[in-house]
């Protein structure tokens, strides 16, 4: 008999499905129509010879045929991407310098990184992961090629290109929070830090009582002590450990969303080129419901 062989593209929808819980946003990622997703389901049930997926109101759920597709699936792809990027793409090689936000610089960084050199092996990769000012001003002396930096949407900065929008949360344990009647106990970046900024104005704003516990010139830093308990704190879905979760009360404020932006030097090379397009992917796969 022969066996069948699983679409791509139909793997594709799947898991972009999955991964923003909802496959209208998918089919519209895609430039699909719902149809066309809906479609890709039936075929792959039709392929694996039972459902994948069940309607639980207005959205799907995944089947455990469909939990265990959803890892094959992730490989499969991966395997396809690096190959066509692989032979797609002019052998390169030099040196290429970025910098990164420190919320970048663990997990999406070590996936970016082995992705990169699997597709060009010949590259020297010079990474430096600091705060935002540090890496402007390393950009703006001609020290780095590209940086992926947060920027607030009241200001422009020069060779940036905007390509994503992060929500700012209030993030912590939960034990954090249990007398709301005493000031709200704050772990933050040192001045100056655009979170920070927007934390303060927030509580302000609703004049709700707040004292800084902590102020750490690392992230490592703020993570340590809002596992401790020390404070809540505010940054953006990239890099929250597992150990943490969003903070959602009536009477906290809301935040505003933070641009994620990519600089880029002028005239850039054919390495540094490259780095961006695997940047951008890899941003894409991380962070699908806030990457554009």
């Amino acid at each position: 008999m022969r066996k069948p062989t699983l679409d791509l593209e139909a793997l594709r929808s799947f898991v972009l499905g999955v991964e923003l819980g909802n496959f209208a946003e998918a089919a519209e990622r895609l430039n699909r129509s719902t149809s066309a997703v809906s479609a890709h389901l039936k075929k792959l049930e039709a392929q694996l010879e039972q459902p994948i997926v069940k309607r639980s109101g207005r959205s799907l759920v995944l089947l455990p045929a469909g939990e265990e597709l959803l890892s094959y699936a992730k490989r499969l792809l991966a395997v396809n991407d690096d190959a066509v990027m692989a032979l797609r793409q002019p052998k390169v090689s030099g040196i290429v310098r970025i910098g990164l936000q420190e919320d970048f610089g663990e997990r999406f960084l070590t996936d970016m990184l082995a992705q990169f050199n699997r597709t060009n092996p010949d590259v020297v990769l010079d990474v430096q992961v600091s705060r935002n000012r540090n890496l402007i001003e390393r950009f703006q002396q001609g020290k780095l090629d590209l940086v992926l930096l947060w920027n607030n949407t009241e200001s422009v900065i020069k060779n940036t290109e905007v390509i994503g929008q992060f929500p700012m949360q209030w993030i912590g344990v939960p034990e954090a929070l249990a007398d709301p009647q005493m000031p709200l106990s704050l772990v933050l970046f040192e001045s100056p830090c655009l979170l920070r900024e927007s934390a303060i104005k927030a509580l302000d704003a609703k004049e709700i009582p707040w004292r800084v516990a902590m102020s750490s010139h690392s992230l490592s830093g703020v993570w340590s002590a809002t596992e401790a308990g020390l404070g809540i704190t505010v940054r953006t879905p990239a890099g929250r450990p597992d150990s943490l979760v969003v903070l959602e009360k009536e009477w906290l404020p809301r935040l505003p969303d933070l641009m994620l932006c990519l600089m880029q030097a002028d005239g850039l090379n054919t390495a540094a080129q490259s780095l961006k397009e695997t940047v951008l992917t890899e941003l894409k796969q991380a962070f699908p419901r806030w990457v554009y």
